[in-house]
């Protein structure tokens, strides 16, 4: 994914790339370099990636800077748009603090850090973090995309085969809210680790 930010003075915009390369499907996927276009599914995910990035960051605190950061797809086993999400949010971080140990950057711009899960009903079950033969036989597929304050960024969700309850969506909720949390755990512990250790430049 690819982030472009425009000067405060002009209306900020972002625009991203998300591609799955060839073989990380079951069937070969051809390149979208090769058909010149992005195919709808790359292009619903960009779009998801960068709203979900927004949410946490000061744009005017960020200023006139273009970060990309790249989401390539090496192998789907179900939930690779909510793992771009984490993986992108810590990416960004990372970033930012590099930036501000150059002195670019004067406050932080990333207010907070951002996780994505996946969620479904299975057999009657609530279940978290899909696989790719979980997410073909699932009743109701959800994508949670939530804050480390447990605030919601996103929440897609849709009656595959079936409806579902409001009890269903509450405890597809709360274990969204959970598995978040534990990804945001992990974000922390890396930050936390590059704090000792930072990255070479």
């Amino acid at each position: 994914m690819g982030t472009r930010i425009r000067p405060p003075t002009i209306s900020k915009w972002k625009r991203n790339t998300a591609p799955m390369l060839p073989y990380s499907t079951q069937t070969r996927k051809p390149r979208d370099v090769a058909k010149g276009r992005i195919d709808g599914r790359s292009a619903e995910i960009q779009r998801l990636i960068g709203r979900s990035l927004r949410a946490v960051v000061d744009l005017e605190k960020l200023g006139p800077r273009t970060i990309w950061i790249d989401c390539d797809v090496l192998q789907a086993d179900g939930g690779t748009r909510t793992a771009a999400i984490t993986g992108a949010s810590l990416a960004l971080a990372v970033a930012c603090r590099k930036l501000a140990r150059k002195k670019k950057l004067g406050a932080p711009p990333v207010q907070k850090l951002v996780a994505a899960v996946s969620a479904g009903v299975l057999d009657g079950n609530e279940i978290l973090d899909l696989n790719y033969e979980e997410d073909k036989l699932v009743a109701v597929d959800f994508n949670l995309v939530a804050t480390e304050d447990g605030e919601f960024v996103e929440v897609q969700g849709s009656g595959e085969e079936s409806t579902f309850s409001q009890s269903q969506l509450d405890e597809m909720l709360v274990l969204g809210r959970k598995g978040i949390a534990e990804l945001i755990a992990a974000q922390r512990a890396v930050l936390a680790r590059l704090m000792v250790t930072p990255p070479e430049s």
